[in-house]
């Protein structure tokens, strides 16, 4: 009796568990998670929230708490194992954020209404492509970070030579090493560069277009294309890892399924077993 017992809440678990993980499943978190999203932004217009208030904030209140019970769900499918995941940590955390109230006591803290939005971030764990390239983007940080130094390097160097150049003729510009590193953060980021920038210094000093066009070259072209490749190695490595762990996950798959079919030979052959008990009973008497 135990053993029916024990074997039917694994084969429970087991269902839910490949309810949550099944696509239908996740569809449907997906389009909550996207309803809520536009809700959330309608919610910011007064004349929407004047006459259907009540209405978004009953909707809103209905996606939280589906947002709960699909924690709630995974939490009894995996139990301490979920928490190994870092997507179902940030998960945990946001609908943890959700569930602040944001009426009585806590209407005065504008910043819980803010968190709100944050309930968005959740399309994240929810599509792959983006995990990769968020994850990506996190990996990539340690060599970002000395592509950066090497970036901040080249404006400390062309900041000195264009306040040098050029602080007496444009003081708004290159006056200090401060305001040349913002002016060259401007061209680099190639927002009005020629006509707001370089030509009116290029008309005083006719050789500044090499000052210009270097700094372009050497900043925007190469030290960003830098990065640009750092990123999208790191996005091509973690897709590569995510196709074994989805040929790992199918060979576990395969096995948990044979494991499935075992446990009901075995229960069938329990209650052979004890019809048998039952029929040896039975002549004896």
């Amino acid at each position: 009796m135990f053993f029916n017992n024990e074997f039917q809440l694994k084969r429970f678990k087991l269902q839910v568990k490949r309810f949550v993980e099944g696509k239908p499943f996740q569809n449907f978190i997906l389009a909550v998670i996207i309803f809520n999203s536009i809700l959330l932004g309608l919610m910011t217009y007064p004349a929407l929230m004047s006459r259907f208030g009540n209405v978004m904030h009953l909707a809103c209140n209905i996606c939280v708490g589906i947002f709960t019970v699909e924690i709630a769900i995974k939490l009894y499918v995996y139990g301490k194992k979920f928490f190994n995941s870092g997507w179902n940590n940030f998960d945990f955390i946001i609908v943890l954020i959700s569930l602040v109230p944001t009426a009585g006591t806590f209407s005065s803290l504008r910043v819980f209404r803010i968190l709100r939005a944050l309930r968005a971030l959740r399309l994240i764990t929810q599509l792959e492509k983006l995990r990769v390239i968020v994850q990506a983007i996190i990996d990539s940080i340690p060599n970002v970070a000395w592509a950066s130094v090497l970036l901040l390097v080249i404006f400390y160097i062309f900041s000195i030579m264009g306040t040098t150049l050029f602080a007496s003729n444009f003081p708004d510009w290159f006056g200090s090493i401060g305001k040349s590193m913002y002016t060259l953060f401007q061209v680099m980021t190639l927002e009005s560069w020629s006509m707001g920038i370089a030509r009116p210094v290029i008309a005083q000093f006719p050789f500044a277009w090499i000052y210009f066009i270097s700094f372009i070259l050497v900043s925007s072209f190469i030290v960003m294309n830098v990065i640009v490749g750092v990123v999208v190695n790191a996005i091509s490595e973690i897709s590569a890892d995510i196709k074994k762990q989805k040929e790992t996950t199918r060979l576990k798959h395969e096995k948990r399924d044979l494991t499935t079919e075992l446990l009901k030979l075995k229960e069938q052959m329990a209650v052979v077993e004890n019809l048998i008990e039952i029929e040896k009973t039975k002549n004896a008497n």
